[in-house]
């Protein structure tokens, strides 16, 4: 038996026409208008993100899609789309606080240079303080020709002769050996970085070049100074007197005769590759320019050509700066004999010391410009 047929919808009355079913999930926009007659009818189905189009009904708001915020009471069909907002990049920066905000603004470029120098100098620190014994060897040769080789030859040199004490005569000079000996390990160790590679890792660092220059002459400037300091405090030995004034003018003497030999190694490493010629030229110029600074016998009793010599000589620049900063503060025990002489000329203390920084300065300039070139 036949079911019977369902009568046709009349087409005249809006009410009756069954709608199409709408979408789950799918609110109507608010605010849109409502489909005349069309209190028995369905909404007409919408596509997220489209604006409500006439005749459907009132409903909750759309929810937004991702990238905008729905505006709400928006009518439909009015050319806006759906009233959201237009989706925005990604990291955009937005006021309302979205993800993706703009960048942290790189630091300022003279922090990250300073902290390249200071990651430097604390890893000079570190390796004296874990090296002792090395540190205590480098002592040794300095204190030995202080008080043994100071002291036999006391007893032949007649403090007339000097006008001190030959052990007080002798105390600049090994203050002057005490800081050159680290400050020339500066540039051994330097082509030592270059041989074994580490100077490359190094040169991965996003600094400039010459900055890690200035941090391996900054931190072999003090570890020299350190060194100094520990042979200053014998200075009660030798019969000077502990002066503060005096100690702060021979420690700034020795600061500034560190920085320049420092500065001297680290230009002669960068300009030599190998650590064998390295070594060989040490051995030939270091002894040399000892015996010519006026540390060990005073400079008036060498031939007129080594006076020559010593006058470019920085150590002996050193030694004199020391030797005459002594004589400030206790004149009894200053030398009578003369250091550097510029054709019978002696230069002010002043002058001596403007010539070891400018000295330094430019020997870590030049160094600076050939270690910055590319390899």
């Amino acid at each position: 038996m036949t079911a019977p047929a369902l009568p046709a919808p009349d087409a005249s009355n809006p009410s009756n026409t069954p709608g199409t079913p709408r979408t789950a999930g799918t609110p109507g926009a608010p605010g849109t208008s409502h489909t005349p007659g069309g209190s028995g009818g369905f909404a007409t189905p919408e596509t997220a993100g489209t604006s409500g189009t006439p005749g459907t009904s009132g409903a909750p708001g759309t929810p937004s899609t991702s990238g905008g915020s729905g505006a709400p009471g928006t009518p439909g069909g009015s050319g806006t789309p759906g009233g959201f907002g237009a989706p925005k990049p990604s990291g955009a920066a937005s006021g309302s606080g979205a993800a993706g905000g703009p960048g942290r603004e790189p630091g300022p470029p003279l922090r990250h240079e300073l902290r390249a120098v200071h990651a430097l100098i604390h890893r000079d620190l570190l390796r004296m303080a874990a090296q002792p014994t090395h540190t205590a060897l480098m002592l040794l040769q300095p204190v030995l020709y202080l008080f043994v080789l100071g002291g036999g030859l006391a007893a032949l040199i007649p403090d007339s002769s000097l006008g001190t004490g030959y052990q007080a005569y002798l105390f600049p000079g090994m203050l002057m050996m005490t800081v050159q000996a680290p400050a020339i390990i500066v540039g051994v160790r330097l082509i030592t970085d270059r041989q074994s590679g580490y100077l490359r890792e190094l040169l991965m660092a996003p600094v400039a070049r010459p900055t890690l220059l200035l941090g391996s002459c900054a931190g072999g400037t003090l570890v020299s100074t350190v060194q100094g300091t520990v042979l200053l405090a014998l200075a009660g030995a030798v019969g000077l007197p502990y002066d503060p004034l005096l100690l702060a003018l021979l420690l700034a003497g020795m600061i500034l005769a560190s920085f320049t030999v420092t500065a001297l190694s680290l230009l002669l490493a960068v300009s030599i590759d190998r650590p064998e010629a390295f070594h060989m030229l040490l051995g030939l110029v270091m002894m040399p320019l000892l015996f010519l600074s006026g540390g060990f016998f005073p400079l008036h009793n060498l031939p007129g050509w080594a006076h020559a010599l010593a006058a470019v000589n920085p150590l002996a620049y050193g030694v004199d700066l020391l030797r005459r900063c002594i004589a400030l503060r206790v004149p009894h025990q200053a030398a009578t004999t003369a250091g550097i002489h510029w054709s019978g000329w002696q230069p002010p203390l002043l002058l001596e010391g403007a010539i070891l920084l400018a000295g330094g300065a430019m020997a870590l300039l030049w160094a600076a410009h050939r270690f910055g070139r590319p390899e």
